[in-house]
């Protein structure tokens, strides 16, 4: 966890408090991602620049390697900035234009502005997350690859699936059933809570394993160290071939699916291999526990 270390106070035009913080944590340059058709989002890109560059004319605006990347939209917008981002490891600063804002840092556009006022004075915590890699072995050879911030899913969308799951060589479940997912602490409230796998603080480095509709007797979910990997063989299932991919038409019985997003085929007999990327995404939180707050919001305690 970082935080500024020393902060002088001064008054800026629109009354709010702004402080100087004299620490590493100085943001000097900053850019934007959006999907580009949310014009909610590109509205408030314009709005946040214009405001930037009155109060804050010192960070500059930067397409390329920004120390902070704002993110505007909902989870998915968030999950796609973190993927395509990794290698440049800004600091990412969540702006929620969807319904759930799970990875927001600020959750309600009326408070934008002043969360980003303290966000430039360094009133902010940054929180390290685990990323997953996997891959998938066929005859042998790597054929797929691919990073996630929230999940990795072996799916049988029509079927049922023969899957063995197995961490460094140990056996630990045998799934006959829809299929079997392994989410971070941050995905484990998405997918894997639908799915009644357990939640876990972001803040914990793990991996969650989670069996998806077994018709055998439910193995509970597992979580494990992050340094583990997760070892996935697809045994056998049966070829329905009523769904094709969109890109070439071919018929698929069984995906891989990370982050609900990037999709691919899978065969009898191919090995898909899941474990901690050695990149970490940095999102910035504004307030002192703020997932536990945002648990409360989501299931109405009081």
């Amino acid at each position: 966890m970082i935080r500024g270390l020393v902060e002088i106070s001064v008054r800026i035009k629109n009354g709010m408090k702004r402080k100087l913080a004299a620490s590493p944590n100085v943001i000097k340059t900053l850019g934007f991602f959006h999907r580009p058709e949310n014009g909610e989002a590109a509205t408030w890109v314009k709005k946040i620049s214009r405001w930037i560059l009155k109060h804050y004319p010192e960070v500059k605006i930067a397409e390329k390697k920004p120390d902070c990347l704002l993110v505007l939209g909902g989870d998915g917008s968030f999950l796609e900035a973190a993927r395509r981002y990794q290698k440049q490891n800004p600091i990412i600063l969540g702006l929620n234009l969807g319904r759930v804002g799970f990875l927001a840092s600020i959750r309600e556009p009326k408070k934008f502005l002043k969360g980003l006022n303290q966000f430039l004075m360094g009133g902010f915590n940054v929180s390290e997350r685990i990323m997953l890699e996997a891959t998938v072995l066929r005859k042998g050879k790597i054929v797929w690859r691919s990073y996630s911030l929230n999940d990795v899913v072996a799916h049988n969308l029509l079927g049922v699936s023969e899957i063995e799951v197995s961490i460094e060589h140990h056996p630990i479940q045998y799934i006959r059933g829809t299929g079997v997912m392994v989410a971070t602490a941050t995905g484990s409230t998405a997918y894997n809570l639908s799915a009644h796998g357990p939640i876990v603080m972001p803040s914990i480095k793990c991996l969650i394993v989670n069996e998806l509709l077994d018709h055998n007797i439910p193995t509970p979910s597992i979580v494990v160290d992050s340094a583990e990997k997760i070892r996935i063989k697809i045994i056998d299932f049966r070829k329905h071939g009523l769904l094709a991919l969109a890109k070439n038409k071919k018929p698929v019985d069984v995906i891989l699916s990370s982050d609900g997003e990037n999709i691919f085929p899978l065969a009898e007999g191919d090995i898909v291999t899941v474990k901690s990327s050695p990149r970490l995404v940095r999102f910035a939180e504004l307030e002192k526990n703020y997932f536990l707050k945002s648990l409360q919001e989501k299931f109405a305690f009081k």
